[in-house]
């Protein structure tokens, strides 16, 4: 690190790590260092676009890059654990996309890789960073709503896809759950912690991947969640939470909102909005930093902890399901 800098390397430069490179210069003190891919040219071109200094040939040579200090790894699902263990091993931190492997072992492993490595781990639920997703947890902390009795939240795509896309292929962990309906779940996460009861049901697309699943969770308190996710249907794609006392509305699209709205019993409605600017990664990419330069070696906001409960969650729900990655 350079002062109160923080450079960055993107290992996998896709469409998501489009948009978040897009995002970075919004984040004070990001340098964009370095880009890394299988391909030299792909890194090349990338690195030209957004501004990086660096184009590497190979995830190792971005591993490599001295003058890297955060690697935000970006490949598909299958294969996020590769490209993160190999930067864990290489002393960077790292920031990988959600999920954060395809499954509960895979995601202990690079957890238990990071801290003997004694280097910074964040799983990019970028939802969960977002400033009006913070203020609608704050409010369910004070007491604002009341006793939440229910959560209902539902993220659909339009299909239909084709079979080689990569939501239908299994070996890319493709199907609604892991790429969509995770933002649900972490949504339900963080307003009330993990389940007493998880219950699903999904239909399956040829390739035996989920593509319409409903998500049921009882918890001890007596409320309920109550979530849907799809890739053959654009769904509404926003989010409640219920109370005793209240209702907080999240608008579409939920996992990236600008506003939510508090509704109380006898009182107007109150629109709450917040910050927001470019895509809404930079809040993530910002947290990360802060961590990194105080020290941190995970994000108090996005604990590892966090990460392994909504994991093996994702894990027995597949199970239900029937779906297998193997």
């Amino acid at each position: 690190m350079t002062g109160q800098n923080v450079r960055w390397g993107i290992l996998g430069p896709g469409g998501i790590a489009a948009t978040f490179a897009a995002d970075l210069p919004l984040v004070p003190g990001a340098e964009l260092a370095a880009v890394g891919s299988r391909s030299l040219a792909t890194a090349e071109k990338f690195a030209e676009r957004y501004g990086f200094a660096r184009a590497h040939g190979s995830y190792a040579e971005l591993a490599a890059d001295d003058g890297v200090d955060v690697v935000y790894v970006a490949t598909p699902h299958a294969f996020h654990l590769e490209g993160a263990l190999l930067c864990v091993a290489a002393g960077k931190a790292v920031l990988v996309e959600k999920p954060i492997t395809l499954d509960l072992p895979t995601a202990a492993q690079l957890v238990q890789a990071a801290r003997i490595r004694g280097v910074f781990l964040m799983e990019a639920m970028w939802m969960r960073l977002n400033p009006a997703i913070r203020r609608a947890a704050e409010l369910v902390a004070d007491g604002t709503i009341g006793e939440v009795s229910a959560i209902h939240a539902d993220f659909g795509l339009q299909g239909p896809f084709e079979a080689s896309h990569r939501l239908r292929n299994p070996a890319l962990g493709g199907g609604a759950l892991l790429d969509l309906g995770v933002y649900p779940l972490h949504l339900t996460h963080l307003i009330l912690g993990s389940p007493a009861t998880a219950l699903a049901w999904a239909k399956l697309t040829p390739e035996r991947v989920d593509e319409n699943t409903g998500i049921l969770l009882g918890y001890e308190s007596g409320a309920v969640a109550a979530l849907t996710c799809s890739i053959n249907g654009n769904s509404r794609n926003g989010a409640s939470i219920t109370g005793t006392d209240g209702r907080i509305d999240v608008p579409p699209t939920f996992m990236v909102p600008r506003s939510i709205t508090l509704s109380r019993p006898g009182r107007d409605p109150e629109l709450i909005e917040t910050p927001f600017e470019g895509s809404g990664y930079q809040f993530e990419a910002a947290e990360v930093q802060r961590c990194i330069l105080a020290g941190e070696l995970e994000s108090p906001l996005l604990t590892h902890e966090t990460t392994l409960e909504v994991m093996a969650l994702l894990d027995a729900l597949r199970e239900q399901i029937g779906v297998s990655y193997t």
